[in-house]
């Protein structure tokens, strides 16, 4: 049965947790659970926009092959799981900030812990948001799929030495106007990041590189995503803690516009699932 907080994660364990693989998936993304006091000024059809519609299933063969998955709940623009909790941008709020703040990159592009904007530059809101409504996302949603997170990747670890964690995501065919700092940029089938080799053994991240170029798959790493918060956090390569993000053109698997599922979705999910079982037999050789 799978463990579920109702407003911030599903987490799908498969049988043998964990004794079956050294590996761990997560979907910080994938939320479709829009929380009441949301209350953005966008549409809801442009406010998914913003989802990484289907990373969940498309990755969710994982379970039956041994692999745990967790999923956000909430959506990223409602609060974004793969930022820092003091990246609070100043310019939603209605006042005084009484925790740290960080003017990181991705903060000055509207897209921090809470967003300011959608990729094409649509303000989400139409007011202020208060420091309560900022902290109450940060308890309800953040912190406890950060916490459930760290607590499967530390019983993985105990039992196998290792553990190799996957942080899923999917990206616009073509870049935003206010998503990166390189607008308009046509991406690849899969962006592997890895912090340029920070967060994990390269190893890990050829590997996969190698599995997808051996089928006809486009692959850069850490250009033009390296990865941000979850990797950075869980990813501690000296320990035996490997994080790799990956990103996945939508356009290989869904209508950008529409987000239905196209033509290609079936074939993508077969070859994550053969992916996922390629991994599930390299992670228990490394720990062999």
């Amino acid at each position: 049965m799978p463990i579920i907080h109702p407003l911030s994660y599903r987490l799908d364990l498969p049988q043998r947790f964990p004794q079956a693989a050294p590996l761990v998936l997560d979907s910080p993304h994938s939320g479709t659970t829009y929380p009441p006091d949301f209350a953005p000024s966008v549409d809801p059809g442009a406010l998914r926009t913003a989802e990484d519609t289907w990373v969940d299933d498309l990755w969710g063969d994982a379970i039956d092959l041994g692999v745990p998955l967790i999923a956000a709940s909430f959506p990223r623009a409602y609060i974004d799981a793969n930022r820092s909790a003091d990246e609070v941008d100043p310019l939603l709020l209605d006042g005084p900030w009484d925790g740290p703040m960080s003017d990181s990159p991705k903060v000055r592009l509207g897209k921090g812990l809470i967003w300011r904007m959608l990729d094409d530059g649509t303000p989400l809101y139409d007011r202020k948001l208060s420091a309560d409504e900022v902290r109450h996302r940060i308890e309800a949603c953040w912190k406890p799929y950060h916490a459930k997170l760290s607590e499967v990747l530390d019983q993985v670890h105990a039992h196998f030495g290792k553990v190799w964690h996957i942080n899923c995501h999917s990206m616009p065919s073509v870049a935003g106007a206010f998503a990166t700092d390189r607008p308009g940029l046509v991406h690849p089938d899969f962006v592997l990041g890895d912090r340029d080799g920070s967060t994990s053994d390269p190893a890990f991240r050829e590997f996969v590189a190698q599995w997808l170029r051996e089928r006809g798959y486009n692959v850069t790493v850490n250009d033009p995503y390296k990865g941000v918060e979850l990797v950075r956090v869980f990813g501690r390569p000296a320990q035996g803690r490997h994080s790799l993000q990956i990103e996945i053109n939508r356009k290989l698997y869904m209508d950008e516009v529409s987000l239905r599922p196209n033509d290609g979705y079936a074939r993508l999910k077969s070859d994550l699932r053969g992916l996922t079982a390629a991994l599930v037999d390299w992670t228990r050789a490394q720990t062999a």
